[in-house]
């Protein structure tokens, strides 16, 4: 009865020890602009469902990214990385709860026959004793130390989490950027080879006139030199080419990676999606969803720090049998426990303590700067990527209007080669002049379909649609 009235005491005890020293995480203010600095017209953006990279409508594409996020080592690293700090906010949760041991021993001893208690009844002075217990610690948290510990390992797991999303959502636009760079490659490499029989033809041509005595040598050489240059030109765009491919490989785990563009000529259409207000980038951007996470783990391992100033206090029990007999450790005459209490106050400890609330303050200073310095990164990537797009979409409909230009004056040089007006040599430059239009404006839809991705990445990508 004593001992139930004990530990019903503690009990209560421990209930109305609520105080903690943990206040309310608050997110900081931020300065951060109502709009961007540059926008697009809404009638061009399209509304973003499911995963963004789906919108360039590319199976080949879709397949790349979900091997990427399936086999890419970094995204390994980090599932790790959510495991282990699991793992740990269980450890420091356990705190919460009491330890609970059994312990047992047998031991065999001599008493001195010579010491100030003496043998009565013919005692022996050798014995055996059997002991075993079943005990607990259990340290009561009044101050919030171990509850605010909890929070902030709860708050570091979750902290891991959106580091990974950090991880696919950066490796899912490299993949994107990548892939459609290296479409990009394949269509200038395709309009290179028709540029170069061009060139051979215009060479074999101007060959011939040289002979006829119509140019000079200087023609030839010119010619052969334009010639050249588009073979060394084109040796470099499959150089770059390869390369991209190695670099796909790389990021998808796949070293034996094999990318089928042959029938692919046309690059996809680049979507572009809203922008919508920069106080949205806070919750769609999983990188600054980490830091705020690490700041609420700062917030709490400053009650940590602060809790260790004041005393804490321990509660232990046991309650077991001990006995001479192996036999009789069960019988009541055995039974042996005990409850206690434990006080620890910190007096003097040479700063070590204050030290550490000095630390958790400055970790504190640290990360709110570095949220504001995130804050502002992810504003100017929106407000680059939104410029890059604007600006592209501009210079790629200038170059929409060259090629158009370029074909019909194709159209016209060969009505005039056929109707006897012109040489052939002028059809073979209007043909090359079409191709060198048709080669910049590949390289522009690159560059703009380059701007439309980086702007999804900018704005977060979609990784609140899979969860976490």
């Amino acid at each position: 009865m004593q001992l139930k009235s004990s530990l019903l005491v503690l009990v209560i005890i421990n209930a109305l020890s609520a105080c903690s020293l943990m206040p309310d995480f608050v997110r900081p203010k931020s300065d951060m602009p109502e709009q961007y600095n540059f926008t697009i017209d809404a009638q061009q953006s399209q509304q973003l469902t499911g995963d963004w990279w789906q919108m360039y409508q590319d199976e080949q594409l879709n397949r790349l990214v979900t091997k990427a996020m399936q086999h890419n080592p970094n995204v390994a690293m980090a599932v790790a990385n959510i495991e282990q700090a699991d793992a740990y906010m269980r450890e420091v949760g356990a705190a919460l709860l009491p330890d609970i041991s059994l312990q047992s021993s047998a031991l065999k001893s001599r008493i001195t026959e010579r010491g100030p208690i003496p043998l009565f009844g013919g005692m022996e002075p050798k014995r055996t004793t059997f002991n075993l217990r079943l005990g607990s610690t259990f340290e009561l948290d009044f101050w919030g130390k171990l509850r605010a510990a909890k929070e902030s390992a709860k708050a570091a797991a979750m902290a891991s989490r959106f580091a990974k999303e950090t991880v696919v959502w950066s490796l899912q636009s490299l993949v994107v950027n990548h892939y459609l760079l290296y479409l990009s490659l394949h269509s200038q490499i395709v309009i290179t080879e028709r540029n170069i029989q061009i060139r051979q033809e215009s060479l074999a041509l101007t060959q011939r006139r040289f002979e006829g005595g119509v140019v000079s040598a200087l023609d030839v050489h010119q010619a052969t030199t334009a010639y050249t240059n588009l073979q060394a030109q084109l040796a470099d765009l499959k150089r770059l080419q390869e390369i991209v491919r190695n670099q796909l490989a790389l990021l998808t785990g796949d070293m034996r990676l094999s990318l089928d563009v042959e029938k692919q000529v046309k690059l996809p259409l680049a979507p572009i999606p809203p922008a919508g207000i920069p106080s949205r980038l806070m919750d769609n951007r999983p990188d600054i969803r980490q830091v705020e996470q690490e700041m609420v783990a700062a917030n709490a391992n400053m009650a940590v720090a602060k809790s260790a100033l004041y005393p804490s206090i321990s509660l232990t029990t046991y309650y077991g049998g001990e006995s001479l007999l192996l036999s009789d450790l069960f019988v009541p005459p055995a039974r042996v426990w005990g409850v206690g209490l434990g006080l620890n106050l910190p007096i003097f400890n040479g700063g070590r303590l204050q030290s550490r609330v000095d630390q958790a303050s400055a970790m504190q200073k640290q990360l709110i700067a570095k949220y504001e310095a995130v804050l502002q990164k992810a504003f100017q990537e929106v407000n680059d990527a939104l410029v890059n797009l604007r600006q592209q979409t501009e210079r790629e409909s200038a170059l929409a209007a060259s090629l158009a230009a370029a074909e019909k004056a194709l159209e016209i040089a060969n009505n005039r080669y056929l109707s006897g007006y012109s040489a052939y040599i002028d059809v073979l430059d209007a043909q090359r002049v079409l191709n060198e239009a048709n080669l910049s404006y590949v390289q522009s839809q690159q560059a703009r379909l380059e701007a439309s991705v980086n702007l999804f990445k900018a704005l977060g990508g979609s990784w609140q649609s899979r969860g976490m």
